[in-house]
């Protein structure tokens, strides 16, 4: 499969399943775990961010254990070298908080989905120049539904996706405003039902978010 084809089924995925699960602060040896939760709750994408202790090893496990059944990202990635770790180990997206021009064009160069952070206007018309996939508005709970709306509105060619403060709350209003996906952390990867082992609530609280974003009529 040619690289441009893969690039695009992975944008696919990402736009089809609208959540990306942001795994942040795990041990290593539950993350297989804590993925195997989210995918039997309908996840489809998983972020590990690069502030994580043994984020690469983690990455890679999930890519060897998955496959493709779970797309899986690094996140927190600020500089080329991470960048560089992340997808040397198996990442198909990555994120960033903020806005590093060279990040952006080392994931171009080597076709993966590249998702930089922006907070203005200015910043996501430079980060959609620079040839972002996807913009990630961070943080978007901060700003709230209305700053999306009303960046959609002359920047509505720019595929956005809110991350920070989403949840089940929330989470409808953010996508029925236009955005193509949602970065979801500490309120669907739960950090108590993490540490008590408690995966089978983890589950269901994934299916809590798939089953709202599945009723979601855009």
């Amino acid at each position: 499969m040619k690289d441009g084809v893969k690039m695009d089924n992975y944008l696919k995925q990402i736009y089809d399943s609208k959540i990306i699960a942001i795994v942040r602060g795990i041990e290593k040896e539950k993350g297989l775990k804590v993925v195997e939760a989210l995918a039997e709750g309908g996840i489809r994408c998983v972020e590990v961010t690069f502030n994580t202790n043994n984020a690469v090893e983690i990455i890679k496990d999930i890519k060897k254990e998955f496959g493709n059944e779970i797309l899986i990202g690094a996140g927190t990635v600020l500089d080329v070298e991470n960048a560089k770790r992340a997808i040397d180990a198996g990442a198909k997206f990555v994120l960033s908080p903020s806005l590093h021009e060279d990040v952006i064009k080392y994931c171009k160069q080597n076709n993966v989905i590249s998702v930089p952070g922006a907070f203005t206007a200015t910043e996501v018309v430079m980060a959609d120049k620079w040839g972002a996939d996807i913009v990630k508005i961070f943080p978007a709970g901060a700003l709230g539904i209305q700053y999306i709306k009303m960046l959609r509105g002359p920047l509505d060619d720019v595929k956005l996706m809110p991350v920070g403060g989403i949840g089940l709350d929330n989470i409808k209003e953010f996508l029925e405003c236009g955005s193509i996906a949602v970065g979801v952390g500490g309120s669907l990867v739960n950090k108590k039902f993490i540490e008590n082992n408690q995966y089978d609530k983890l589950k269901e609280l994934a299916q809590e978010y798939t089953k709202t974003v599945e009723s979601i009529e855009i």
